[in-house]
C-alpha cells in the first residue's frame, strides 16, 4: 500500500516538473497551425496619441543621459519625459530640453510602483498613455509610433521587445539567450494563439487609466510589480499585445555579483506570485477563456534553471526505476532542446550569444547561488546596479 502511493506521488511529481519540458514545442506547433492574424486597424491613424514617458532610477544617474538622448531622438512629438530620481543626487542632471521633467522625491520611494504613482501624481498634462522604461535602457526612434499601432487596433497594454544593449562578456550573452526563449515563446507565441503576451518591466506600454485602474489600490515593494500588474489585466478578460517592432535596448547582467543579486530578486518574485496561475486557469476554464488559461499556465511555470534541474534529477533517478521514464525524460529534454533552437533561431541572434551557449552550466550554477539569498533578496538588492555606458549611436554602430 505504501510502495503504491509512494509510486503514484512519483508519478505526479515528474508530471509537474516534466511537463515544462514539452510546452514550449508544443505551443509552438500549436501557433503554426492556428496562428492569429492582428486585428486590423480602425480606419486611419489619427493625431498622435499623448504619453507619458516614465523613466525610473534609483541611486543611480550615470546613465540617464544617455536614456535621455534616446528618447529626444524618437520620430515622434507627443511626448513628455518624467525623470522619477530616487535616492539620486540630481545636482548635475539637466536637461535643456523642457519636454524632460526630473522629479526628485522628498522621500526614499524603493518601489517601482511608487516611482511610477510619483511621476503620474506630477504629470503636467492628462496623458492618454504611459510607456515604462528603465534607467538602463535605450529606445528606438520608431518605438512610439509601432506602439501606437496596436493601441489604434483597441489593445490596452502593449509590451514591446526588449533587445540586448551590451553583449560584452559571457553572462551578459546568456542572459540575452533566455530573453530571446522568453520574448519569443511568453509573448509571439502566447500572444499569437489569442492570449497575452507577459510584461518584462519596462519597455511596456498602457493606457494610463487601465495603469491606474490597476495598481493605484495596492502597494507593491521589492520586485514583481510587472506580474501583477499582467494578472490584473488579464483577470479582466483582456489581451496583453505584443509588439516585436517596438525595441527598447535593455542592459543585460554582465558580472556574476549582479547576475546572483539580480536573479535572487527575480525567483523571489516567482515564489511569491506564481499563485496567480492557478486563480488565472480556473477563471479560463469557468469561462472557456483561452487568454486566461493559457497565460495562467505560463505563470506556473518555475525558472528555467529550477525546472531543468528538476528534471535532470529525474532523469537520473528514472535510469534506476524505470526505463519507459527515462525515455520519456530524455524526450522531453529533446523536446525542450529543439523549442530553445526554435527561438533562436527565430531571432537570428549574434553570434556572441550562439558561442556563449557552451557557458550554459556555469550561468545555472550562479543561479542556484541565487536561489540561496531569495529570502533576503529584496534587502540585499533593490536595483540592479549598472555598467554599460552605451548610446543608442553605438548600438546602431554595431549594428
Amino acid at each position: 500500500m505504501i510502495a503504491t502511493i509512494l509510486t503514484d506521488l512519483w508519478i505526479v511529481l515528474q508530471i509537474i516538473v516534466g511537463y515544462n519540458l514539452f510546452v514550449p514545442l508544443f505551443l509552438y506547433l500549436l501557433y503554426v497551425v492556428f496562428k492569429r492574424k492582428p486585428k486590423a486597424n480602425k480606419g486611419t491613424a489619427g493625431p498622435e496619441r499623448d504619453y507619458a514617458i516614465i523613466v525610473t532610477a534609483y541611486e543611480q544617474t550615470d546613465s540617464l543621459p544617455a536614456v535621455v538622448d534616446s528618447i529626444l531622438k524618437l520620430k515622434y512629438s507627443n511626448y513628455l519625459v518624467y525623470i522619477v530620481a530616487d535616492k539620486c543626487d540630481i545636482s548635475s542632471l539637466k536637461f535643456a530640453d523642457k519636454r524632460v521633467v526630473v522629479l526628485r522625491p522628498p522621500e526614499t520611494l524603493a518601489s517601482n510602483t511608487r516611482s511610477h504613482f510619483y511621476a503620474i501624481n506630477n504629470f503636467q498634462r492628462a496623458h492618454e498613455l504611459l510607456i515604462i522604461i528603465d534607467s538602463d535602457n535605450l529606445i528606438e526612434p520608431d518605438c512610439l509610433n509601432e506602439l501606437n499601432k496596436d493601441f489604434d487596433r483597441g489593445y490596452s497594454a502593449v509590451q514591446g521587445l526588449r533587445e540586448a544593449k551590451n553583449l560584452d562578456t559571457t553572462y551578459a550573452c546568456l542572459d540575452a539567450s533566455r530573453d530571446i526563449y522568453y520574448h519569443f515563446y511568453d509573448g509571439e507565441v502566447l500572444f499569437g494563439l489569442g492570449s497575452s503576451a507577459t510584461l518584462s518591466g519596462s519597455g511596456m506600454a498602457f493606457k494610463t487609466s487601465l495603469y491606474k485602474e490597476c495598481l493605484e489600490h495596492l502597494d507593491i515593494t521589492g520586485a514583481g510589480f510587472d506580474k501583477v500588474l499582467q494578472k490584473e489585466i488579464v483577470s479582466r478578460g483582456m489581451r496583453i499585445a505584443f509588439n516585436e517592432h517596438a525595441v527598447v535596448y535593455d542592459e543585460k547582467t554582465s558580472r556574476s555579483d549582479q547576475l546572483v543579486k539580480q536573479r535572487a530578486r527575480w525567483i523571489n518574485t516567482w515564489f511569491k506570485y506564481f499563485k496567480f496561475g492557478f486563480s488565472l486557469v480556473a477563471q479560463g476554464v469557468a469561462k472557456f477563456d483561452l487568454n486566461r488559461f493559457l497565460f495562467g499556465i505560463i505563470l506556473l511555470r518555475p525558472p528555467l534553471f529550477i525546472f531543468l534541474i528538476l528534471s535532470v534529477f529525474c532523469l537520473v533517478a528514472d535510469i534506476w526505476l524505470s526505463t519507459t521514464g527515462a525515455l520519456i525524460w530524455g524526450a522531453g529534454f529533446i523536446s525542450f532542446i529543439l523549442g530553445f533552437i526554435i527561438a533562436l533561431v527565430h531571432a537570428r541572434p549574434d553570434k556572441r550569444i550562439v558561442r556563449s551557449l557552451v557557458s550554459i552550466p556555469k550561468f545555472v550554477f550562479f543561479q542556484v547561488l541565487s536561489l540561496l539569498q531569495v529570502k533576503k533578496a529584496n534587502k540585499v538588492s533593490v536595483a540592479t546596479q549598472h555598467y554599460s555606458k552605451k548610446s543608442i549611436n553605438d548600438i546602431d554602430n554595431e549594428a
